[in-house]
C-alpha cells in the first residue's frame, strides 16, 4: 500500500495550494480518504474527508471555507485545495485511507497513512 503525498510549500498568507495524493496497493473506491495535518508540538488534526462516492465532505471546523476536498475513482487520488491559507495552518500534511468514515472524522485515525508534505505560510 502507497499514499504519497505532492504539491506542499511556501505560500504566503491568503495564498493558495492544491495538495494531491496518489494511491495504490488497494480498492481506492472501498475506502473513505483524508486529510491530517500535525504541526510541531501538536497533536495530529483531522483536515477534510470524503466518503467513497466522493458524495459526502467532512471539515475540520478551522479550515471549513477555505479548504475542499475532492477524490477522483478513475485515477486513485484525493485532493486538497487549500485557499485563504493562514500562518496557522503551517504544517505536515498526510493523506490517509479508512474503510470508516468516522474514524477519519473522530479519531484523526487510518488504516493508511501517506509520508506527509510540508506546508509553510509565511511572509
Amino acid at each position: 500500500v502507497q499514499l504519497v503525498e505532492s504539491g506542499g510549500g511556501l505560500v504566503q498568507p491568503g495564498g493558495s495550494l492544491r495538495l494531491s495524493c496518489a494511491a495504490s496497493g488497494f480498492t481506492f473506491r472501498d475506502y473513505g480518504m483524508g486529510w491530517f495535518r500535525q504541526a510541531p508540538g501538536k497533536e495530529r488534526e483531522f483536515v477534510a474527508a470524503v466518503s467513497w462516492s466522493g458524495v459526502s465532505e467532512y471539515y475540520g471546523e478551522s479550515v471549513k471555507g477555505r479548504f475542499t476536498i475532492s477524490r477522483d475513482n478513475t485515477e486513485d487520488t484525493v485532493s486538497l485545495q487549500m485557499n485563504s491559507l493562514k500562518v496557522e495552518d503551517t504544517a505536515v500534511y498526510f493523506c490517509a485511507a479508512d474503510r470508516t468514515l468516522s474514524r477519519l472524522r473522530v479519531s484523526a485515525e487510518s488504516d493508511y497513512l501517506g509520508q506527509g508534505t510540508q506546508v509553510t505560510v509565511s511572509s
